[in-house]
């Protein structure tokens, strides 16, 4: 059984498998997993209602452990939950899942930092964006945390 489910997350939305995102062995190649990943996250942090980066900020990846836990194969849809597992000052860590038919596939804890566009530089979160951003939340359950260390992928 997988230990996520993508009701665990409360950000969703999906990307289609390319033909041209598959390798040699017929499966979608591993670097297009961290695409997908992509694709949760800009649903998330490029609201444009929210805009929680301001207008002089913008976010960069610090850090990304994702954890292979089976296959994706075309053709099909990839569904991609997204939350928030934690704030930091300047910081934000998302937890994500990739899932096809209803299967985990993968599991991800990003890094995320806000600089200021002109210093490139870390800066703080302003208080409106740390209000949206908590609106996200994962349980403790779901947060991806265990995804680094059991990266083992399913038996079929």
């Amino acid at each position: 059984m997988d230990a996520f489910r993508l009701d665990d997350f409360p950000m969703r939305t999906h990307d289609t498998i390319r033909y041209a995102d598959t390798d040699r062995q017929g499966h979608v190649n591993n670097a297009v997993f961290a695409t997908f990943l992509e694709t949760g996250r800009v649903a998330l942090l490029y609201d444009a209602d929210a805009a929680p980066a301001g207008a002089t900020g913008e976010f960069v990846i610090a850090r990304l452990d994702l954890a292979f836990r089976a296959e994706l194969r075309w053709p099909g849809r990839v569904e991609i939950g997204t939350g928030v597992a934690s704030l930091g000052r300047s910081s934000v860590a998302l937890t994500q899942a990739l899932f096809q038919d209803g299967r985990c596939a993968a599991s991800a804890r990003t890094t995320i930092v806000l600089i200021d566009t002109a210093t490139r530089r870390a800066t703080p979160l302003a208080p409106a964006a740390r209000d949206w951003l908590g609106r996200w939340r994962v349980s403790a359950a779901s947060d991806g945390a265990e995804g680094a260390e059991d990266s083992r992928p399913e038996q079929s």
